[in-house]
C-alpha cells in the first residue's frame, strides 16, 4: 500500500510539468515587456533578480509591485505587461542569443532591472486542473517570509534562483538542460512557499492554509478511489456539511465533490495512457465500480470518451517521439 503523503506531494506527483527558461532581461528604465495570452498548457513565469517592476494583468486586479527576489507565475496563461512604472516611452529592446538562452537588452539609463523569464509546460488535462485550482496570478516573495517554515522554504527558493542566475551567467556544458531542470524545481518550491503563506490566494493554496480544511484536502489527494461522502469529509474537518461546502466555495469556487472528481479524472487520464491497462481497471483504480458510470463522467469532464482520449494521447506521444 502506498504510504500517505501530504497533498502537495500528491499534486506534484500527479502533474507532468516541464520548465523552460527562455529569456534574461537586462534593462534600464524606461522599459516594458508585453505578453499575450499563452497557449493551452503553458504558464509564464518571471523571476526578478535585481531592481523592481510593476505587473499588470487585465481583469485580475490592480497593478502589483515586484522587487528583487519576487517570483510571479501566471497559472491561467493570462496576457500581462511588466514595466518600470515611469510612464515614459519604453526604450526599444534588442535580443542576442547566448549559449543557453536569449538575452534581451535596451539602451535605457534609468534604474536597472535583471529578470529571468520562462514558462512551465503542462500536459493535458493537468493544465486545466491548474487553471481551475490556482489563481490567475501568483506572486511569491522570497524576501518577506513570515513563519519559520516559510523562512526555510524561502532560503531554499533563494538558493535555487541563485543557481538559475549562475547558470544563465555562463555558458557551461549542459547549461540549457540544467536551467530547465532548475525551472521545473522552481514550480514545486514556489507552490510550497505560497501554501505556507499566512495570506494564501484563492484556490488549493487557500484550502491548504486553512487548518480545519486541510484534512479533507489530504484524504482527497491521498485516497481519491475511496467513496468519500460529504459527511465523512465534514467529520474529518470537525464541521457541518453546509460549513464545509461554504468554505470550499469561498476559497476555490468548487465543492468537495468537484475537487474529488477532478482529481480522479486527472489520474484516470494518465492511467489511460499506459498500454495494456483496460478501461475497467482504470475505472476501479479511481473509485468507480461501474465502468458505464466512469465513461459517462470522464466523457462529460474531458469532452471525449476514455477510448478516444487514449487514442489521442498515444498519437500525441508517438508524434513527440518522432519529432
Amino acid at each position: 500500500m502506498t504510504p500517505p503523503l501530504d497533498w502537495l506531494s500528491r499534486l506534484l506527483g500527479m502533474l507532468t510539468v516541464r520548465g523552460q527558461l527562455e529569456l534574461r532581461c537586462s534593462y534600464g528604465a524606461p522599459w516594458q515587456v508585453i505578453y499575450g495570452d499563452s497557449d493551452a498548457g503553458e504558464m509564464p513565469y518571471h523571476v526578478v533578480l535585481s531592481g523592481s517592476a510593476i505587473l499588470e494583468t487585465p481583469g485580475t486586479g490592480k497593478p502589483q509591485n515586484l522587487c528583487a527576489g519576487d517570483i510571479v507565475m501566471l497559472p491561467h496563461g493570462s496576457a500581462h505587461r511588466l514595466h518600470d512604472g515611469s510612464g515614459a516611452r519604453a526604450k526599444p529592446a534588442r535580443q542576442r542569443e547566448g549559449l543557453n538562452l536569449t538575452i534581451s537588452e535596451n539602451a535605457g539609463t534609468g534604474q536597472r532591472l535583471d529578470m529571468l523569464c520562462g514558462r512551465f509546460v503542462l500536459a493535458p488535462p493537468h493544465d486545466r486542473f491548474i487553471r481551475t485550482y490556482l489563481p490567475a496570478r501568483l506572486v511569491v516573495r522570497t524576501s518577506s517570509a513570515g513563519s519559520s517554515g516559510q523562512g526555510e522554504t524561502s532560503a531554499q527558493l533563494s538558493g535555487l534562483v541563485a543557481l538559475m542566475r549562475g547558470e544563465s551567467d555562463v555558458g557551461k556544458l549542459g547549461g540549457y538542460a540544467m536551467m530547465n531542470a532548475l525551472s521545473a524545481a522552481l514550480f514545486a518550491l514556489a507552490l510550497r512557499m505560497a501554501s505556507e503563506s499566512d495570506e494564501a490566494p484563492m484556490g488549493l493554496l487557500a484550502l491548504a492554509g486553512h487548518p480545519r480544511l486541510a484534512p479533507a484536502l489530504t484524504v482527497i489527494f491521498n485516497d481519491p478511489a475511496h467513496p468519500w461522502t460529504l459527511s465523512e469529509l465534514a467529520d474529518l474537518c470537525n464541521m457541518s456539511r453546509a460549513t464545509l461546502i461554504r468554505h470550499f466555495q469561498d476559497k476555490v469556487g468548487r465543492s468537495p465533490n468537484d475537487l474529488l472528481t477532478d482529481v480522479r479524472m486527472a489520474l484516470a487520464a494518465d492511467e489511460l495512457k499506459k498500454p495494456g491497462v483496460s478501461t475497467e481497471v482504470v475505472a476501479e483504480t479511481v473509485g468507480y465500480q461501474s465502468v458505464a458510470a466512469f465513461r459517462r463522467v470522464f466523457t462529460q469532464h474531458m469532452g471525449m470518451t476514455p477510448a478516444d482520449w487514449r487514442r489521442s494521447a498515444l498519437q500525441s506521444l508517438h508524434a513527440s517521439a518522432a519529432s
